[in-house]
């Protein structure tokens, strides 16, 4: 029988943040098929913890080597994604999505016609800068280069001076539609901003699915990178129809095992028990998380990690923010912020109950270690 604790466990290893990491960042994210990056720093760090001796610095070349991508294709937010495998995500989610928005484009001057306008400013653009050395981000590989892109300052300050931009949110609304409709792509890092370049120029060789076999493909990524979870998991993460979160499960069933927790059906890798047995001790030790991390975003219900009385410690106001995590035996123990900065940056967790001078030091020692 199942209980809820070792369900926290078991997804501590099938996300790779305990038990064997994963080689590389792109591998990272190709095994969580993607991962939430609203907050860039965040991601980074969250791919690194998944990596074997994994840094951040390491995900920015994956970046810059255009093996991994950053766009719109899912839950309306931000997400690295591999880049081969964009366009099918897009091709389920992208129409329902940009559906979704029309009101809301409507309400921030959104025509065809602007859309149109800004399509062309922007590949024009893109068109006239140099290209860029991209590096090899596996052993053995040869440099290669890639167009150039745009930091999106310049790109929303060429829309601007275009017309099209009649509100202040215009600009992103517009950005994000043209990602989602697979025009433009958040690609390689310029500094600490993220370039805004061609999707055909930086994806020349995506997947091609069908929809059918796309489905199959994003509930068996997730299900191996999550489980043990639900069909109603799968289609709030994925922003999917539950009929559709269903279909894709059940083209992937003979590959998963199914567990009971409080009579609701949950898939998982047949290897994660065995994993647990050999890796619980790495399970439960303390560890801290980023904010927007899978682990605590990755699901329908959070409570299997988050108890509910401090579920608003986690989302304050239920504003969407997710604040980094202390978790300890797969619970969420406390919440954690940095402190100062340069040398002097510091720890600052606030706990949920009184914390041992173990645990304290443990935060200590964990924070040292971050990526």
């Amino acid at each position: 029988m199942l209980t809820r604790r070792d369900l926290a466990l078991l997804r501590l290893l099938a996300q790779r943040l305990a038990g064997p990491r994963l080689a590389t960042p792109a591998d990272a994210v190709r095994h969580l098929g993607a991962a939430q990056a609203q907050d860039l720093p965040g991601a980074l760090t969250s791919i690194a913890l998944r990596v074997d001796g994994g840094t951040r610095q390491a995900v920015q070349v994956a970046l810059a080597s255009g093996q991994v991508v950053r766009s719109w294709p899912m839950r309306g937010t931000l997400h690295l994604v591999p880049a081969e495998d964009l366009g099918w995500m897009l091709g389920i989610t992208g129409p329902r999505m940009i559906a979704g928005a029309a009101r809301r484009r409507a309400e921030l001057g959104i025509t065809e016609t602007v859309l149109d306008q800004a399509r062309e400013v922007a590949l024009g653009a893109l068109a006239d800068e140099p290209g860029r050395p991209a590096p090899a981000a596996v052993a053995g590989g040869e440099e290669t280069t890639r167009p150039a892109g745009l930091r999106r300052s310049d790109l929303f300050g060429l829309w601007d001076a275009a017309g099209l931009l009649v509100q202040s949110q215009t600009a992103v609304h517009l950005l994000g539609q043209l990602c989602q409709e697979t025009t433009l792509v958040l690609g390689p890092l310029s500094g600490t901003e993220q370039l805004v370049v061609g999707y055909q120029d930086w994806i020349p060789e995506p997947v091609r699915l069908d929809r059918d076999q796309g489905l199959a493909e994003w509930a068996r990524r997730y299900l191996r990178s999550h489980g043990p979870a639900t069909d109603r998991d799968l289609a709030r993460w994925a922003s999917l129809s539950l009929t559709d979160a269903r279909a894709g499960m059940a083209a992937v069933r003979g590959e998963f095992t199914a567990v009971d927790l409080d009579g609701v059906e949950h898939l998982m890798d047949p290897a994660l028990p065995d994993l647990l047995a050999d890796h619980r001790a790495d399970a439960r030790r303390l560890r801290l998380l980023p904010g927007f991390d899978e682990f605590v975003l990755g699901y329908a219900d959070r409570t299997f990690t988050v108890p509910k009385e401090f579920e608003d410690r986690i989302v304050p106001g239920g504003n969407g923010m997710f604040r980094s995590t202390v978790v300890k035996g797969g619970q969420v123990i406390a919440t954690w912020r940095r402190a100062g900065t340069g040398a002097k940056a510091r720890i600052d967790p606030e706990p949920f109950a009184s914390l041992g001078p173990r645990d304290l030091a443990a935060i200590e020692r964990r924070y040292a270690e971050l990526p």
